[in-house]
């Protein structure tokens, strides 16, 4: 018989035993602050209609998407992202709702890419979605979400970085450039490379004012670099965009936690249905963004429904690496108890288990292997990190 492959496709990666307990962990921090701001959980497919992801829609790229056939012959997708998933439930579900609507959710995200530099394809995302409110307070109760979440996940050294995607747009419409000459612009920038903008920017003849102030709007800056950076433009949206800045910095200082916010106005993103404030969180330990978020007041009528929106990912898998990089301690699992029995200690180690069980704790029952001896056990036990080990009957 042919042996089956054991190892997994380029991409994915398997996780298990204390990573997994402390990813696990780590998720429930995220969620408690979730449920304190009054997130409540919500749960898409994994896949869709391939609509909900396709270039009108502003999501991932086709090409980079897993796509497959049902057997009606409808075009599917994974998911790649969560927000048009969330956007589309939204409309089905919530269609008349006046109120705002607070949805979170986790599961797997995926894309079909080998260009990511050693970034996984498969990727655990958890994240929050504000529908329905389009006033800069829901701006700043999303950027104070991912700050608290951060703290309680246990970093101490992190900032959200916020920009304006309509200051970005302000300055393209001042300067006339046309849709092509953009959309290779945003890709530049959306890498922070500036030589390629700058390139861009000169074969379309632009004028050097746009692109000295395209070049270093990309610089983070701090509230009063903000203001004076208001100066320096002159189109309404581009002032609009910085005036919305100032107000939601005001409203994240009353929180109190101003100290974790910079601002980089040169911010844009690959997925193309933002239209206002978009924010990014960094930390030190790995090489990006661990919360990527913004606000998405067209997606919604995508699907039907006419509501401004805000929401944010946090990147699992990413911030459990940055902890892991920064050396902060794991939090304690309740250790595992190991109960060896004979058949002689059968009837009192399974009254034993029952009980320890019946009491919330992490007990495993083992029937004695005659060929293991009691030192062997617990010599096992030890090198495999088991917090107790007990034994019944005649061992």
């Amino acid at each position: 018989m042919e042996r089956l492959l054991i190892h997994t496709p380029e991409g994915v990666r398997d996780i298990y035993g204390a990573e997994l307990d402390w990813k696990r962990r780590t998720g429930k921090r995220l969620q408690k602050v979730f449920d304190c701001y009054g997130y409540q959980e919500i749960q898409t497919p994994a896949f869709e209609f391939f609509d909900v992801f396709s270039k009108e829609v502003g999501t991932t790229p086709s090409k980079d998407l897993y796509k497959f056939f049902d057997k009606e012959g409808n075009t599917l997708a994974l998911r790649p992202d969560f927000t048009p998933s969330i956007a589309r439930c939204a409309a089905k579900y919530f269609m008349e709702d006046p109120m705002p609507i607070r949805l979170c959710y986790e599961g797997n995200a995926f894309t079909n890419t080998t260009q990511l530099q050693g970034k996984l394809n498969e990727t655990t995302q958890m994240g929050v979605e504000l529908i329905g409110e389009e006033r800069v307070e829901a701006d700043a109760e999303m950027i104070c979400l991912v700050i608290e979440a951060l703290k309680s996940s246990g970093f101490d050294q992190f900032t959200v970085s916020v920009g304006e995607i309509d200051f970005f747009k302000g300055i393209c419409e001042e300067a006339g450039l046309d849709e092509d000459v953009i959309l290779n612009l945003r890709e530049y920038i959306s890498v922070k490379n500036y030589y390629g903008a700058e390139e861009v920017l000169r074969e379309a003849g632009v004028a050097k004012q746009y692109l000295d102030l395209l070049q270093h709007a990309g610089d983070i800056c701090t509230i009063d670099e903000l203001k004076e950076a208001r100066r320096l433009v002159t189109n309404a949206r581009s002032r609009n965009a910085i005036d919305r800045l100032v107000e939601l910095y005001a409203l994240v200082d009353l929180y109190g936690l101003a100290e974790y916010v910079s601002f980089d106005l040169g911010m844009v993103s690959k997925f193309h249905y933002y239209t206002g404030v978009i924010f990014k969180a960094f930390t030190y330990g790995v090489g990006d963004a661990i919360v990527k978020g913004g606000r998405y007041d067209n997606l919604l009528s995508r699907f039907g429904k006419d509501a401004p929106a805000i929401g944010c990912v946090f990147l699992l898998d990413d911030i459990q690496s940055a902890l892991s990089a920064q050396g902060k301690k794991k939090p304690e699992a309740e250790g595992i108890t190991w109960i060896v029995y004979d058949e002689a200690g059968r009837k009192e180690a399974l009254a034993q288990i029952g009980k320890m069980r019946a009491e919330g704790k992490r007990v495993s029952g083992l029937i004695r292997d005659t060929k293991i001896s009691k030192a062997e056990y617990e010599d096992y036990a030890k090198q495999n990190g088991i917090a107790e080990i007990r034994f019944f009957g005649n061992i």
